[in-house]
């Protein structure tokens, strides 16, 4: 998986912006201005951050190696993936639309329903 894939895959999704608020090397993606996925532009394998149900992403912490609790945020909530090779790439791209998921149904309905109609 490269940051290529990565970052056209969630800038596919409706709505999403990308952003550089902490430094010029982590993107931050955003829908709604909440962000669902941060992605370290620097680190190889890419890193990214994605944003979990709780209980799902303490399981998915036992399971994978290469999922850990989510670097410099809420490890409640958040899980950073080291895209190496362990989790298939397809199941990387699902937990994306997880994140995004999360995040989109968090917004108000008037933000959904304008972010909807705007695309």
């Amino acid at each position: 998986m490269t940051f290529e894939i990565l970052n056209d895959y969630c800038l596919s999704h409706i709505g999403a912006i990308k952003e550089y608020p902490f430094d010029a090397t982590t993107a931050v993606y955003k829908v709604g201005n909440k962000i669902f996925a941060l992605i370290d532009e620097e680190s190889r394998p890419p890193h990214i951050n994605l944003k979990c149900d709780p209980y799902y992403a303490r399981e998915l912490r036992e399971m994978y190696v290469s999922v850990i609790a989510g670097y410099h945020m809420n490890k409640k909530h958040w899980n950073t993936v080291i895209c190496e090779g362990e989790v298939d790439d397809a199941l990387v791209l699902e937990w994306i639309d997880d994140s995004y998921e999360l995040v989109f149904g968090s917004l108000s309905h008037k933000m959904q329903t304008f972010i909807r109609n705007s695309h």
